[in-house]
C-alpha cells in the first residue's frame, strides 16, 4: 500500500541482450500500471526498470479521510473566509489573515492572494463558495515541486540518512518506512546512529524486532563509525536499503551540526555515491520554526527529502506553502497520527484539497 519505487530484480535474460521491440508482459507481482513519476509524468530512461507499488483505493481514501480530518484544525480559519456574500477586499484581508495565521508564511501568502486575484477574473467568479476552489488549485499548484517519490533500488544498497530534532518523530518515523518498505519486498538494514541516547537505540531496536529486519548498534560509539559499519554490511549483505538513524539535536547546537556532516562523510567513504537520501523529519507543530529548520539543516546537508509529521495537531500546515515558496525541499512523506497507516506518501493536490475541505 506504501508509494516508494524500488527498481525491479532483473530476470535471467532468454534471448540476446538486444531491446525487443514488443516489451515483455510484467509480472503479475509488479504493477499494473506503466511506471510514472509521482507527477503522473513519463519518467527517464533510468526509471524504466522501476516497479511502482499498486495502492488499493479503497486505502487511499481512508487514508484521504484522516488527511481531511488531520488538516481541520489549520483548515477551518481559511474556510470560514468563504461563507460570506461578496467577493471583496474584506474577503480578501480575511483571507490573508487567515493564511497568516495558518503559519503560511508572508511571501507565500502574498503569492497566493496575488494568483488567486488572477484566476478569479480569468474564470470570473462571483460566488465566494468557488473562490476556495480557485485557492485549492493556487495552493496545489504552488505545492506541486513538492511532490517527488522516494525512488528505491537505483542503488544498492540505498543509504537513508535521517536527521531531526528532539521530539520531531523521526525514530517513529523511520520505524514506520522500515515496516512498509519490508511489505514491499525490501531488504532493510537499520543503522543506530543514535549512540548517545539509549533510549533511542532501544526504541529502533524495538522496530528492528517487529519488522524482522537487522540492525547495527554499539553502546556509547560513535555515530560515524556505526554509520560506517552498516553501510559497509549493508553492501556485504546486499541490503536493499540502510536507513542510517541519528541524534536529535537543534540547528543552533553547532558542534552536533558538525557531526551530523562527519556521518555524512564516513558513509561516503563507505559508499562514494552515499548517501543517496538525506531526510529531515520536521513536526508540523512548529510553524514557522519548522522552515527555519529545513533551511539549517538543508545548508548543512543539502537535503533531498522531508517528512512531515504530526500534521493532526497543529492549526499551522500550512507551513508546508512556507518552505515551497522559501526552500522548495521535496516532501516525500506526511504524518497525521501514530498508527503505521498514518504516514503517506505526499501529493500536492490531496493535501490542498484537504486543507480547505
Amino acid at each position: 500500500m506504501f508509494s516508494f519505487f524500488r527498481k525491479k530484480t532483473p530476470a535471467a535474460p532468454p534471448a540476446p541482450p538486444e531491446t525487443p521491440a514488443t516489451p515483455p508482459a510484467e509480472p503479475a507481482v509488479q504493477a499494473a500500471r506503466p511506471p510514472v513519476d509521482a507527477r503522473g509524468e513519463a519518467p527517464a530512461a533510468e526509471a524504466a526498470a522501476i516497479a511502482v507499488p499498486s495502492v488499493a483505493p479503497a486505502a487511499r481514501q481512508g487514508w484521504l479521510d484522516r488527511l481531511k480530518a488531520g488538516l481541520r484544525k489549520t483548515g477551518s480559519g481559511i474556510a470560514t473566509v468563504f461563507t460570506g456574500t461578496r467577493i471583496d477586499e474584506d474577503l480578501y484581508e480575511e483571507l490573508e489573515a487567515a493564511l497568516l495565521m495558518a503559519d503560511t508564511g508572508v511571501k507565500a501568502t502574498e503569492h497566493l492572494l496575488k494568483d488567486l486575484r488572477r484566476r478569479v477574473k480569468e474564470a470570473k467568479v462571483t460566488d465566494p463558495a468557488a473562490v476556495k476552489g480557485l485557492l485549492a488549485d493556487a495552493i496545489a499548484d504552488l505545492l506541486a515541486p513538492l511532490q517527488k517519490a522516494l525512488v528505491i533500488g537505483e542503488h544498492k544498497p540505498t543509504v537513508i540518512m535521517v536527521a531531526g530534532v528532539n521530539g520531531a518523530g523521526k525514530t517513529t518515523s523511520i520505524g514506520k518506512l522500515t515496516r512498509h518498505m519490508a511489505n514491499e519486498g525490501a531488504s532493510v538494514l537499520l543503522a543506530a546512529a543514535d549512540t548517545f541516547r539509549a533510549a533511542a537505540r532501544e526504541q529502533l531496536a524495538v522496530w528492528a524486532d517487529r519488522n524482522t529486519v537487522e540492525i547495527i548498534t554499539q553502546q556509547g560509539g560513535d555515530p560515524a563509525a556505526v554509520s560506517f559499519d552498516a553501510v559497509t554490511a549493508g553492501k556485504a549483505r546486499g541490503k536493499d536499503v540502510v536507513l542510517v538513524d541519528t541524534a536529535g539535536r537543534l540547528p543552533t547546537q553547532l558542534h552536533l551540526m558538525e557531526e551530523l556532516r562527519k556521518i555524512k562523510r564516513v558513509v561516503q567513504k563507505a559508499d562514494a555515491s552515499g548517501p543517496h537520501e538525506v531526510l529531515l523529519v520536521i513536526d508540523g507543530n512548529t510553524g514557522q520554526n519548522a522552515l527555519t529548520q529545513v533551511k539549517a539543516f538543508d545548508d548543512a546537508l543539502s537535503l533531498t527529502g522531508l517528512v512531515i509529521t504530526k500534521l493532526d495537531g497543529t492549526a499551522k500546515g500550512g507551513v508546508i506553502c512556507a518552505i515551497a515558496m522559501e526552500r522548495p525541499v521535496p516532501v516525500y512523506f506526511i504524518g497525521v497520527g501514530e498508527k503505521l497507516e498514518d504516514l503517506e506518501t505526499f501529493d500536492a493536490r490531496e493535501f490542498a484539497q484537504a486543507l480547505l475541505n
